[in-house]
């Protein structure tokens, strides 16, 4: 059977190319993809070959997806033909297979196959979020407003943080966020950046914060704003580290507490509080979705046909102003 599939060849390039699909193993699971979405900070890392990336070409990726389980291998008995299903780590692709514990069948009919297909990178700010184990009336901050960073800013004020604070330099992005929950939404390239948080948070500086950009300087400025013994969690993939940090004086001597939050530290089989499996996350948001507590519709920005890819693509290379909530629609590709 013949694909199509999206590829990063070489630096600053990408290609929609055709793909011959293998037969499936016993274990695993073929889709066929109504959309996929496109991970800005992640993907253009990899495609800009970045450090912390493979820097190996070609490469693919689009590991957040949904579609239609169209073959089971013979030991997969939890699913049907036909099951919508979310994709984890697939590709930009008209076909993924997948073994089964990276499927999760979409139970709620209510929610479209659109939103549905946020939902795994939305698993990755809950997971950033939970892990900071916010206490209702904490104050809580997300430094940068990406996919991640939108969804992070809605499960704060769900947690209960207040305020929620939203940082990014990009004046749409903290639009958004307002929309979203955030209570402020402020430029952290302002020379007043600290202080105002300060003053909003009445001296005592944020209880728990999501660092979602990876940059070095958005790093340095939480620890400024953290309170005493306050916590950050580390969601964004960090590239390039050049600011120097005073650990003793800003990690040390207030107690506050570093807290890796990558994706794949999770557990695998069993959900424990503030750390829960994918799966139990995912199914945990689609009921959210469902019920309106989250809200997706506003992040999405555009979606296109994979055939516009290398546009897509040398957009993101290329403008700090890439729109987030950017999607590829498989249905009519053939």
């Amino acid at each position: 059977m013949k694909g199509k599939q999206i590829f990063f060849t070489a630096i600053h390039k990408a290609e929609l190319l055709d793909t011959e699909i293998r037969e499936i193993n016993g274990d695993e699971v073929l889709c066929e993809m109504e959309y996929t979405v496109v991970s800005g900070g992640t993907e253009r890392a990899c495609i800009m070959g970045m450090p912390n990336t493979s820097r190996v070409f070609p490469q693919s990726l689009g590991y957040c997806g949904v579609g239609r389980v169209i073959k089971l291998g013979e030991s997969v008995k939890t699913l049907n033909i036909g099951d919508r299903v979310l994709v984890y780590h697939g590709c930009h692709a008209k076909y993924n297979i997948r073994t089964i514990d990276e499927i999760t069948k979409v139970e709620n009919d209510s929610v479209s196959s659109l939103d549905a297909s946020f939902v795994i990178i939305a698993s990755m700010g809950l997971g950033g979020v939970r892990k900071l184990e916010i206490e209702l009336g904490e104050s809580a901050m997300v430094m940068g407003l990406g996919l991640l960073g939108m969804f992070a800013v809605q499960f704060a004020r769900l947690n209960g943080a207040n305020p929620v604070i939203a940082a990014d330099p990009n004046e749409e992005r903290r639009a958004l966020a307002l929309t979203l929950g955030a209570d402020y939404a402020l430029d952290p390239t302002k020379p007043d950046f600290v202080e105002t948080i300060k003053r909003i948070t009445k001296g005592r500086g944020v209880n728990a914060s999501v660092e979602v950009t990876g940059a070095s300087v958005a790093m340095k400025q939480a620890l400024e704003c953290a309170s005493w013994m306050g916590r950050i969690s580390l969601l964004g993939c960090t590239r390039v580290s050049d600011c120097a940090v005073d650990y003793y004086q800003q990690v040390h001597r207030p107690g506050v507490r570093l807290i890796g939050a990558h994706n794949f530290v999770r557990p695998k089989v069993e959900s424990y509080p503030h750390h829960w499996t994918h799966h139990d996350d995912c199914r945990a948001i689609l009921d959210m979705i469902e019920s309106g507590r989250v809200k997706v519709e506003p992040i999405v920005s555009r979606v296109v046909s994979p055939n516009e890819a290398p546009e897509i693509f040398n957009q993101l290379c290329d403008d700090p102003k890439f729109p987030i909530g950017t999607v590829f629609d498989w249905r009519n590709i053939k």
